[in-house]
């Protein structure tokens, strides 16, 4: 019964930040036993994870975007979000919001698309 929907500006300018907003609904971000996660898969590649947060709030990020990444939430709002600093036209993609049991994090690290997820919102960076 969860859901989850991104938004944000669909076309971002290189060197700037990249912010993305996930709205759940159906389910609190402050239950226990998932990660509240971003996703991106780019044209001819599988998906790649970015990060997440935790019940608790605690963050963790890919190692290959970590130095450019933050996640945050809102338990007010029960959404979280997604900022990415210093994006370039490789940071084109499909951006994907998505709640991951806990024991189905290795599988979405891989590429596997499991839990359950937004629908997903084009971002262009381009000038």
């Amino acid at each position: 019964q969860v859901q989850l929907q991104e938004s944000g500006p669909g076309l971002v300018d290189p060197s700037q930040t990249l912010s993305l907003t996930c709205t759940v609904s159906g389910g609190s971000i402050t239950a226990a036993y998932y990660y509240w996660s971003w996703i991106r898969q780019s044209p001819g590649k599988g998906l790649e994870w970015i990060g997440y947060i935790t019940y608790s709030g605690t963050t963790y990020y890919s190692p290959s975007l970590e130095s450019r990444t933050s996640i945050s939430r809102d338990t007010s709002k029960n959404q979280f979000t997604l900022q990415l600093r210093s994006v370039t036209p490789e940071d084109t993609a499909v951006y994907y919001c998505a709640r991951v049991p806990v024991d189905s994090l290795s599988a979405v690290v891989a590429g596997r698309k499991t839990g359950s997820w937004g629908r997903g919102t084009q971002v262009t960076v381009s000038s």
